[in-house]
């Protein structure tokens, strides 16, 4: 049974994960051929890689660029020191995402976040994400009674933002993560669990381009800084995707009723790149890998086996343009790229915004450049509330 069961988890695992980060456990069984030694094809594995999906419809819309964008009550993710500069003093959204439609109809991701100012220089804000992968029905023969289980992931985070300048922020946040992935139906495994921290800076300074008012914003976020997760006990310990986020964006007034916006993010996974060889599995090398968190920030930026030219492959990046006219009607657009040996993940993005006295109502769509790219039509959706108008 145990056999089974995780065959079906490692299906699911990777109609999942494979288009977010991803290489699951599951893909991480197979042998690895020596072809594709020296950074050929040499995607990072991480747990919980749900934490890398761009949760709301503005950032999904310009390509998961946002680092460096104006603020908005969606900071939380991109990064949270965005909020020491908003306009509001508080603010709620959710966001809804139909993940991989064209494989299931069943895994969804929803994410809440909000944010209060505790005065001209501090402002608190917190999120919830929550990422269920469907229902599952497990039998070990056709006439036995099948066993159901429900994989879910969340995560919970609080940050404190602050202005240190009139145009320099910072902000640290806190966050916890559960992962189940088993719901209790495997014997000797479990629901894992972590704590991680994010550290994120933001600066803006006014600046004139071709006589227009703009301003010039760059950023930066380091996320889930946290200990590695373990599902069976403590025998093996995977890495959360601790992830390094830079960015530069400058938004211009075009005019009286019309401003433009762009964002340039460029990522990379602070996690070791596996030194495989041709008789080590993925999951050998994480079993047997004791390195500490701190060592592997480190170290990500010099160990992939292929050197210098295969650390470049490990850099992605976004970049993302908004449109606003009269700050009621917004249309979006983006291009996120990454390397064909890291993931593959390639795609257009296009969306729509419109902003109301109290409500806003956000719409993104992702227009995949790989055929048969599992992402193909994904859609997400947001709301967000400005609290002080509701007042």
């Amino acid at each position: 049974m145990t056999t089974q069961i995780n065959f079906f988890l490692r299906r699911v695992g990777i109609m999942a994960f494979i288009s977010c980060l991803l290489a699951t456990a599951g893909n991480a069984q197979r042998e690895i051929d020596l072809n594709e030694l020296g950074g050929q094809v040499n995607i990072i594995s991480t747990a919980v890689p749900f934490l890398g999906i761009t949760p709301d419809s503005r950032a999904g819309a310009m390509g998961n660029a946002g680092v460096a964008s104006t603020p908005s009550v969606h900071a939380q993710h991109v990064n949270p020191a965005q909020f020491a500069f908003i306009s509001g003093n508080q603010g709620a959204a959710m966001s809804y995402t139909p993940w991989l439609r064209k494989l299931v109809n069943d895994i969804n991701m929803y994410y809440l976040t909000g944010y209060t100012r505790i005065d001209e220089l501090q402002v608190i804000s917190a999120s919830l994400r929550y990422f269920t992968l469907g229902e599952i029905l497990l039998r070990e023969t056709a006439d036995q009674m099948p066993l159901q289980v429900k994989p879910n992931e969340f995560a919970i985070d609080v940050a404190y933002s602050r202005l240190l300048s009139e145009r320099f922020s910072g902000a640290v946040a806190f966050r916890y993560i559960r992962s189940d992935l088993y719901g209790g139906m495997v014997e000797n495994m479990e629901a894992g669990n972590s704590f991680a921290a994010d550290l994120a800076f933001y600066f803006q300074t006014p600046t004139e381009l071709v006589g227009n008012n703009s301003v010039f914003t760059s950023g930066i976020n380091i996320s889930n800084i946290g200990n590695k997760i373990s599902y069976d006990g403590g025998d093996t310990r995977q890495f959360i995707p601790t992830n390094l986020r830079l960015g530069v964006g400058l938004s211009t007034e075009l005019d009286a009723f019309n401003s433009l916006n762009v964002s340039f993010d460029a990522m990379k996974l602070l996690v070791p790149t596996p030194p495989l060889s041709a008789d080590m599995t993925r999951d050998e090398y994480f079993r047997n890998n004791d390195m500490s968190v701190t060592s592997a920030m480190f170290r990500s930026f010099t160990d992939a086996p292929g050197g210098f030219k295969e650390e470049l492959q490990e850099i992605a990046y976004a970049i993302g343009l908004e449109y606003w006219y009269d700050q009621q009607f917004a249309i979006r657009a983006g291009y996120f790229h990454e390397h064909e040996n890291k993931g593959n993940r390639k795609h257009f993005t296009a969306g729509i915004g419109l902003k109301f006295n109290m409500l806003s109502l956000d719409a993104s769509y992702i227009i995949p450049v790989v055929q048969n790219n599992p992402l193909a039509n994904t859609v997400r959706f947001s709301l967000g509330i400005d609290i002080d108008q509701l007042r």
